[in-house]
């Protein structure tokens, strides 16, 4: 089993899986609690970018947000889909800033989202309501509202079975993100926060891990780090 932090940038590249070919699929961390590379913002929140045009969450921040894409060199313009994984401001709360600079693209959001954050979305663009899994582009789709706490998570495929699993907070619990995913095919990495994860046998098999979203990450692995070692 590998685990891999990670700090902001990074771009994760699940691909060269032996005895498959896969297609690469790139995640960018372009807003979370820490940064890596000098100039970035860091703050209470998260966002990334998948492949080129799929950015998942939009931190709590648009200034902040709209800053770190200009110096990932990633132009907002580029974008055509929006996922938001779940209501919190600080995973949505960069919307309105993203879409004063583009209004061409797609907002997936839940189902049960406030009506308020409904409302303001087809002002300005096209929103797509999600409650069960979904296909958003090619290969990657969505498990749909999961749990209590209403969560979507994102799935990356190849013509073989699951390759990326993408978690945001995983409020809705990352054994009901992994068993959903699961029915698309084995999984290889599952990469995002882990909000009060400690059932690591729910990642046995799983051989790519790597926790971002500090504020919600961090204690778990530390702990599981030292009760590990």
């Amino acid at each position: 089993m590998h685990i891999n932090t990670y700090k902001l940038p990074v771009f994760i590249e699940l691909r060269k899986i032996p005895n498959r070919k896969l297609a690469a699929m790139k995640i960018t961390v372009v807003y979370d609690n820490e940064v890596l590379k000098k100039g970035l913002t860091a703050g209470w929140g998260f966002s990334c970018l998948i492949d080129d045009d799929i950015l998942f969450d939009t931190d709590n921040d648009g200034v902040a947000l709209l800053h770190n894409l200009e110096k990932l060199g990633i132009n907002p313009s580029n974008i055509k889909f929006v996922v938001l994984s779940h209501g919190h401001g600080d995973h949505t709360g960069g919307l309105s800033e993203l879409l004063e600079e583009n209004q061409n693209l797609s907002v997936y959001a839940l189902a049960s989202f406030s009506k308020w954050l409904k409302n303001e979305i087809p002002a300005k663009t096209k929103l797509v309501e999600v409650r069960g899994p979904m296909q958003i582009h090619k290969d990657v789709f969505t498990t749909g509202e999961l749990g209590a706490y209403k969560e979507q998570s994102l799935i990356g495929l190849d013509k073989r079975g699951v390759f990326g699993v993408i978690t945001d907070c995983a409020h809705s619990g990352v054994h009901n993100i992994i068993n959903t995913a699961s029915k698309f095919g084995k999984i290889y990495g599952i990469v995002g926060g882990f909000h009060g994860f400690s059932d690591f046998d729910v990642l046995k098999g799983v051989r790519l891990i790597s926790p971002a979203t500090v504020h919600h990450t961090k204690r778990s692995w530390r702990a599981h780090s030292r009760n590990n070692t």
